[in-house]
């Protein structure tokens, strides 16, 4: 099983961090021990003093696929979740000054809490889907599936051009704006449609 990410796929987002919006979509890797699974903490990496919450929705595929037509994308995900791509933004910014890559940042032990998933025939439109994210009981992220620069069948098309996707893999689809730092003791929500599918604490 391996885990794909896209970044820059909310233009909020892309400006925020001031990026520039990409062509295709951003593929990153992250290693499965990254993955928090079953709610566990995640407790705050030594390396870093500056990690940012990004919660993102989640696809897990379901069909072995390679070279897939973005037509016949939607065939090859039965399942969506939520998930936060902790990332180390102190060390992301010095791997990118340097034009370094900044797997390191985002794939670290733990990086990456994974919830519940939900299937996706309970969703009328995969293209309209909300998700949120709450901090200590406060909303600090909210997205929709409809802001993606690119979506789902176009990530999945572009990702299994150099990859060949397998059953139980994960493509983490991009954050939406407003990502933030969190600390210890920090409580996190994530939710798809208003329902609580993940929650993690810090410490």
């Amino acid at each position: 099983m391996k885990i794909l990410a896209i970044g820059r796929n909310y233009v909020e987002h892309i400006k925020e961090l001031n990026n520039t919006v990409p062509e295709e979509p951003v593929i990153f890797l992250m290693p499965e021990t990254a993955l928090i699974r079953r709610n566990q903490p995640f407790f705050y990496p030594d390396f870093s003093k500056e990690i940012h919450y990004e919660v993102e929705l989640v696809l897990k595929i379901s069909k072995l696929g390679k070279n897939i037509d973005e037509k016949f994308a939607h065939r090859y995900y039965d399942e969506i979740g939520v998930g936060i791509d902790f990332t180390a933004r102190d060390l992301q910014n010095e791997l990118k000054k340097k034009g370094l890559p900044w797997e390191k940042a985002k794939g670290f032990d733990g990086a990456a809490p994974l919830g519940k998933f939900l299937s996706k025939e309970s969703f009328s439109d995969v293209h309209q889907i909300s998700f949120s994210l709450e901090k200590n009981g406060v909303v600090v992220q909210q997205g929709n599936s409809n802001q993606m620069i690119h979506s789902f069948e176009a990530i999945i098309a572009h990702v299994s051009k150099f990859f060949t996707l397998k059953i139980g893999d994960l493509i983490f689809t991009g954050t939406p704006a407003s990502v933030g730092p969190v600390v210890i003791g920090d409580d996190l929500i994530a939710k798809i449609e208003g329902q609580e599918l993940l929650k993690v604490q810090v410490r």
